[in-house]
């Protein structure tokens, strides 16, 4: 799939998420049943925040479960800003990882026994790295283990080489995947027959939990922000921010 540019999407509102019928005939999923009891929740994220993004209210309604989990960041998301003066890969290096510390407590999750990896791969070059990515994360998956990370078609050169990779992991060790888009949403409306409806399963979020996440991803102070003097606009676009209000979230089963 090839992903329009959010800016794009801002000049029409006929995107994916607020235009597709198929939407509304998702199935119904619990995090119960996407989880068995006692199993481990191993959330990858290519860059800090993609585990807010794509799966902060489940993450939520998991930790009430009382689920181990294991967080893998992948990269430090230092090159969300090329070329900027402002927002130097060595100080974004630093700053983001922060972010996500502070959107974790702001979902409420518990902090104390939450298990956080940072791998250290170089940001927006992942797919020329997918094979030591694989081997890297297979060296903490276990059977049994249930897996969320972003799908593998995207539309993100780095999220789709980490779910290429993720899915190699798991397969090698027996652990269950499951793959959540982000950017894919974002993409014109035409390309909604792209999506693995079939495969889609529903998470439903309350009220609360749509409010902490809309809190959790305000977090994230440096991708709210672009660099004006390059013409570098936000990360967080305001389209990807109204997604955020819905009162569910899509996994690919």
């Amino acid at each position: 799939m090839k992903l329009a540019a959010l800016s794009e999407g801002r000049r029409g509102p006929a995107q994916i998420w607020n235009s597709a019928p198929q939407l509304a005939q998702i199935p119904i999923i619990s995090p119960s049943s996407l989880v068995p009891r006692g199993a481990r929740v191993v959330v990858i994220a290519p860059h800090p925040g993609d585990e807010v993004l794509a799966c902060g209210g489940l993450l939520q309604l998991l930790s009430t479960l009382e689920h181990p989990l294991l967080l893998i960041s992948i990269t430090d998301g230092s090159a969300s800003h090329p070329g900027s003066h402002a927002w130097q890969a060595s100080r974004l290096s630093v700053i983001r990882p922060q972010e996500s510390a502070e959107a974790l407590r702001r979902l409420g999750m518990p902090l104390h026994s939450l298990k956080w990896i940072r791998g250290g791969f170089c940001d927006d070059a992942l797919a020329a790295r997918e094979q030591p990515m694989s081997q890297f994360i297979a060296r903490y998956l276990q059977a049994g283990d249930v897996v969320f990370t972003t799908w593998r078609n995207d539309g993100k050169d780095d999220h789709d080489a980490v779910g290429r990779a993720t899915a190699k992991a798991c397969s090698l060790v027996g652990a269950r995947l499951y793959e959540l888009p982000i950017w894919a949403w974002h993409s014109p409306a035409r390309d909604g027959a792209m999506i693995p409806w079939q495969r889609a399963r529903k998470v439903r979020l309350d009220t609360w939990s749509v409010a902490r996440k809309l809190h959790a991803v305000h977090a994230y102070a440096s991708q709210l922000v672009g660099d004006p003097a390059i013409g570098l606009a936000p990360m967080l676009a305001q389209d990807l921010l109204e997604r955020m209000r819905e009162p569910y979230e899509i996994v690919f089963a």
